[in-house]
């Protein structure tokens, strides 16, 4: 029998949320999650849950963002440049009111507007179409060359996962960052440690991948992706002071959340049962 959708509350007000308020915000959302990818029969289920807290951190407590003006423009951008966890970054939208949480239910469906991978202007909030791994950061910068030729304000942060750092075009963007000196723009990387076909320092030497980006140029640190207190502290840092661009290495587990999904790289195809759903909500304390 397929699960109906979820009512769980997806509500939580950034300017009353507590941390505990959050960290149940983001076991909700990654129950939600796993229900889209079982109703819409779609993959990339282990790569949405790996950056949860990381967008939960940045859209509760970090950025700059007005759900009801969302072409604010003096708002700070979000690139999710890992386009194929596009359900993460739909499910944080509707949570933070920027449209009915109801929409998140036509997930994956032919004609509906939140499709797979994030397509233009399919829905408020989500910044740039993305998914061809490789192109938020440099798109990012140029949002961040943008805000410095128009004199704004605002900031730009673009998360990426570790297999794109695989790709050229943005170390290009990663030489040329520290360059211009773009201290309003920042990168976190959604380092689960795998890529579509295997271990991400077996496909590519990714590691460090902290001391690649300050040999860049970058203030670069390492966190814990899942500890929401770490994650505020240094994004609402950026800029931080140092004249560069930021770099945060955040450390995470594929599939977190979930004990038969954790570190388990078949979750980057695999669809849940119906019995899965079940057991990941029980498993997430929300029965």
């Amino acid at each position: 029998m397929t699960p109906t959708p979820s009512s769980l509350d997806l509500s939580v007000a950034p300017d009353k949320a507590t941390l505990d308020d959050l960290s149940l915000l983001a076991r909700r959302i990654r129950f939600k999650l796993v229900e889209m990818s079982h109703a819409a029969g779609t993959p990339h289920l282990g790569s949405a849950l790996s950056c949860v807290d990381i967008l939960v951190a940045a859209y509760w407590r970090v950025l700059r963002i007005d759900p009801k003006n969302p072409g604010d423009p003096l708002r700070d951008r979000f690139i999710l440049s890992k386009g194929h966890a596009a359900s993460a970054l739909y499910s944080i939208l509707a949570a933070r009111g920027f449209f009915p949480v109801a929409l998140l239910d036509t997930f994956g469906q032919h004609g509906a507007p939140l499709a797979e991978q994030p397509a233009p202007g399919c829905a408020p909030g989500v910044e740039l179409a993305t998914g061809s791994l490789g192109h938020g950061l440099p798109v990012g910068l140029g949002m961040a060359l943008a805000a410095r030729i128009q004199k704004r304000d605002y900031r730009v942060f673009v998360t990426m996962s570790d297999g794109e750092c695989n790709e050229g075009s943005v170390w290009e963007a990663a030489m040329f960052a520290p360059a211009q000196a773009m201290e309003k723009l920042a990168v976190i990387v959604d380092y689960n440690k795998w890529q579509a076909t295997g271990r991400s320092n077996e496909v590519m030497s990714l590691s460090s991948l902290q001391k690649k980006w300050a040999a860049f140029g970058w203030n670069a640190c390492e966190v814990d992706g899942h500890d929401l207190a770490a994650l505020i502290d240094v994004m609402s840092k950026v800029p931080d002071g140092s004249g560069q661009p930021v770099a945060i290495v955040a450390h995470t587990v594929k599939g977190k959340g979930i004990s038969f999904m954790e570190d388990d790289n078949n979750w980057h195809y695999r669809i849940p049962t119906a019995e899965e759903v079940q057991e990941t909500k029980r498993q997430l304390g929300l029965t």
